[in-house]
């Protein structure tokens, strides 16, 4: 274990054996750092947090501190950081508000500078937040997400696995898997196709997704219509249910087409 001698580390912390924590850090009683994971320098970790194995965190980073939100009234809440995320310079991340509540961050995730995750959010795995991309409370982001930098993600808003959202970007409504979406607010402009086929995403459900978006977001029809015409006209591949579903359960109801009908 590799402590800089002007941290200021709790003795109840619960630190595995070989991280590493720089200059002028606290860690505070409650907090856990599992294995492989460093800590630089001038971050503040504290609450009940949990930090996996493998993590790095930059800078001024401050994690755990109580959430931002006005009905909090000092309840046991935590943060859950999982394995290999890079945090870096500045980022913030708040724990759940309501008694036992969590935010929880999964695997293999990049925040870049100042990124902030608000209370109760759940991040998936292998997403990227870019720079001051900010996550209000109860968000919930699936796995392989982009967040472009100064991007705004309203409470409790959706956003689908393998999208990607634009910088800038006030997004309010839920953001339907495998978009691309930009704007004020948020507009879906069509499909991630670059990461589509970075994961491997066939050419048939390419196409079948292809034609499942014109249908929803470029023939006037309603949510409710448009999704009937999925369902009877296009191949139920893994993707095309799984858009169907994801819209179907869709609370704030998803971010609409920038072309007009």
């Amino acid at each position: 274990m590799q402590i800089h001698p002007t941290a200021v580390v709790s003795k109840k912390a619960k630190l595995a054996g070989d991280i590493q924590v720089g200059p002028y850090t606290i860690i505070a009683d409650n907090v856990s750092i599992d294995a492989g994971s460093k800590i630089g320098s001038h971050c503040v970790i504290t609450g009940n947090t949990s930090i996996g194995s493998g993590c790095e965190v930059f800078t001024g980073a401050v994690l755990g501190s109580r959430p931002q939100d006005l009905k909090y009234k000092g309840e046991q809440v935590f943060l859950e950081i999982g394995d290999n995320n890079i945090i870096r310079e500045y980022c913030t991340f708040n724990p759940g508000t309501e008694k036992g509540a969590k935010t929880v961050i999964g695997n293999d995730n990049l925040f870049m500078a100042y990124a902030h995750v608000a209370h109760d959010c759940i991040v998936g795995n292998d997403c990227v937040i870019a720079n001051n991309g900010t996550l209000a409370g109860y968000v919930r982001v699936e796995d392989k997400v982009v967040v472009g930098g100064l991007g705004a993600v309203h409470q409790f808003v959706k956003v689908g696995t393998l999208s990607i959202i634009g910088g800038c970007s006030k997004v309010v409504r839920d953001i339907p898997p495998y978009s691309t979406c930009d704007g004020h607010p948020a507009s879906v402009y069509g499909l991630n196709l670059i990461g589509l086929k970075r994961n491997n995403v066939g050419q048939d459900s390419l196409k079948n997704l292809s034609r499942a978006f014109k249908i929803i977001f470029n023939e006037g029809l309603t949510t409710k219509h448009a999704l009937e015409k999925i369902e009877k006209e296009i191949p139920k591949t893994s993707e095309v249910s799984y858009l169907i579903k994801f819209i179907r359960d869709s609370k704030r109801g998803i971010s609409r087409s920038v072309r007009k009908s």
